[in-house]
């Protein structure tokens, strides 16, 4: 007879892939408390394995699906081949367990099966030397206990008083914009944006993502003001600001053109500083922001007190 390469996997699997096995197995060694809400006349296999690949040959893996008092349900078996027990088997049979809980979902179930799980071991050492309680994983299992039987912490930010988000320190201006970003009424809540802004002390990297993310997110963001309302409040920001500004203001352009180039870059200088001086910006920001020089400013400068007398 020729070798088999994997004879445990194939004398299991030659076994257990009988339904009328499987039933006479779970018989007698499912708990008794599970076996009243198992359905077995409804047992059958269901195809596919949670194994990784590279395990392939130190574990086997089958599925049966069968009716349960909560519904379709599953018995998850696992056969160890190797010969040394695996300490971390509990928290194993939990991740399959919980990969098949998910492949139910993604056949379009609203709700998570009852998956069994059940270890087949025939090692060296006997008895089993270790705990099938997923919990006795953890070095604490009396701390980690509490923790995943019970409803797992949440924030709600929409329900937290905005008074009592803004006393959170450095958390309390995510915990602020992320409440509103999809507020009607952004555009008077922008002050107090400005002022956790420069509360919380940003980094670069911060600020700029906070401004683009307001910039993208917001429907009804009235951008002049905004910018005006945030360069007035948080100046250690308002080169990012003006970088925003430009970004505002000329997005959609075509800046890939070849011809007139040059011409094109003054006319978006000109333009972000007629939007600048909109907003009421000082002249010194201006200049820094647009790179225009003093004829230039002066010109647009005169051109805006016409306009507006």
């Amino acid at each position: 007879m020729k070798n088999i390469p994997t004879p445990h996997d194939s004398l299991f699997k030659k076994f257990f892939g009988e339904v009328g096995v499987v039933n006479d197995f779970l018989q007698i060694h499912l708990p008794p408390a599970l076996l009243k809400i198992c359905d077995l006349g409804t047992l059958a296999i269901t195809s596919g394995s949670f194994v990784e690949d590279d395990l392939a040959t130190q574990y086997s893996d089958m599925l049966y699906s069968m009716h349960t008092l909560g519904g379709t349900g599953y018995v998850y078996c696992l056969i160890e081949h190797q010969s040394s027990a695996d300490e971390m088997m509990a928290f194993r049979l939990l991740r399959y367990s919980i990969a098949a809980m998910h492949r139910h979902l993604e056949q379009g179930h609203k709700k998570l099966p009852l998956v069994i799980p059940l270890l087949f071991y025939h090692g060296t050492q006997s008895p089993y030397p270790y705990s099938t309680c997923w919990l006795d994983c953890f070095h604490h299992p009396d701390v980690a206990q509490p923790l995943y039987c019970q409803p797992f912490p949440l924030v709600d930010v929409t329900v937290i008083p905005d008074n009592e988000i803004k006393t959170h320190g450095k958390a309390a201006l995510l915990e602020y914009v992320q409440k509103h970003i999809r507020a009607r009424d952004i555009n008077l809540r922008l002050p107090d944006i400005a002022f956790l802004m420069d509360l919380a002390q940003l980094s670069e990297d911060q600020g700029k993502s906070l401004l683009r993310y307001l910039a993208q997110e917001t429907n009804t963001l009235d951008s002049k003001t905004f910018l005006r309302i945030l360069v007035e409040n948080t100046p250690r920001y308002r080169d990012e600001m003006m970088t925003l500004a430009e970004h505002l203001k000329l997005e959609g352009r075509n800046e890939g053109r070849n011809e007139g180039r040059n011409e094109g870059r003054s006319e978006q200088a000109r333009e972000i500083a007629r939007n600048l001086l909109s907003m009421g910006l000082d002249r010194t920001t201006i200049e820094r922001a647009t790179g225009l020089g003093n004829i230039e400013l002066d010109a647009l400068m005169d051109l805006a007190v016409r306009i507006k007398g």
